[in-house]
């Protein structure tokens, strides 16, 4: 009886460390290659987005959700790690504690032995504003951008690394022993600070909204005991003389003069990729009037809303 419980206990802590289905959160199969998980995630970010749905709870929470998966999935180590051990595994994972989630859990049963868990160090993330003009996010682009990037190099000599406390037994007489904790260190080599410049290929995607964030990993600030942080890149669109966007419709201002606010008027406006655009009245104008005119864009269906 005893055994049934503990392994029903089992099975209840291993669907509880099973967590999340990230794959099921972005709509995609578990095979999914990196272009169609990035596709998935720009999909939904675009549909979630705050922009798009202010003040609704759940949509900013929606976005946020699909932003931490795709941070994951994103990632080979991350991704293979979350295979193997779930969302509990990744969680483990990122707080320096291993690959097995179930460690602690068999622990407690006596099985393995305790030792103490080495902390893992990780530089800081670097977040770069993206200026983009609206052409670029109505058309995409490709853009090349040369960083001048910190980094440590070796140099001569050695230095204390992978500093640790490490727990020893001592014999202190029959029956009776003594634990005692004693710092214990590796020997690495010297390190010095150096700048290495390199260039990194963004992809503006068409119908990107503001914030969103582009991941190029290991290209942070660098830590002398552990791997460097994270480089994003942060959309910002530039302000446009004509139009402004906002979600996925372009408003503009039209000047008209009184006799075409009276009887009409027919003119032709040039849209970002410089396609002219017909605008037809054939009836009053009022200060003020929207005119809504539907275009097919390159992403997604979007309004060119003229104000009169």
């Amino acid at each position: 009886m005893a055994w049934r419980q503990f392994f029903f206990l089992l099975a209840l802590s291993m669907l509880a460390l099973a967590g999340r289905d990230f794959y099921k959160i972005l709509g995609v199969n578990k095979s999914a290659s990196k272009k169609e998980i990035k596709k998935a995630y720009r999909k939904l970010a675009m549909k979630y987005h705050p922009d798009k749905n202010p003040d609704d709870d759940t949509a900013a929470d929606k976005f946020k959700e699909i932003g931490e998966v795709y941070e994951i999935l994103a990632d080979d180590d991350k991704r293979k790690t979350y295979d193997r051990h779930g969302e509990e595994g990744v969680k483990n994972m990122q707080q320096g504690g291993g690959h097995d989630p179930f460690a602690n859990f068999f622990g407690h049963f006596g099985f393995g032995q305790q030792q103490e868990e080495q902390r893992e160090y990780k530089g800081s993330d670097v977040v770069v504003d993206l200026f983009v003009t609206l052409e670029e996010l109505y058309l995409g682009n490709f853009v090349t951008i040369k960083r001048d990037r910190p980094t440590f190099e070796e140099t001569s000599g050695t230095r204390q690394c992978n500093c640790r406390m490490e727990m020893k037994t001592h014999m202190t007489g029959p029956g009776s022993f003594q634990m005692t904790q004693h710092r214990v260190c590796d020997q690495c080599p010297n390190l010095r600070q150096a700048i290495e410049t390199e260039e990194l290929e963004l992809e503006i995607e068409p119908g990107m909204l503001d914030g969103m964030t582009q991941r190029f990993s290991g290209k942070g600030e660098p830590h002398m005991e552990g791997e460097p942080g994270d480089l994003y890149f942060k959309v910002k669109t530039i302000r446009h003389n004509i139009f402004e966007r906002k979600g996925d419709d372009l408003y503009t201002n039209l000047t008209i003069s009184l006799q075409e606010a009276l009887v009409g008027f027919d003119m032709t406006l040039s849209h970002l990729d410089g396609h002219g655009v017909d605008i037809k009245r054939e009836k009053v104008t009022w200060p003020g009037a929207i005119i809504m005119k539907k275009e097919k864009s390159t992403d997604c269906d979007s309004a060119l809303i003229p104000l009169l």
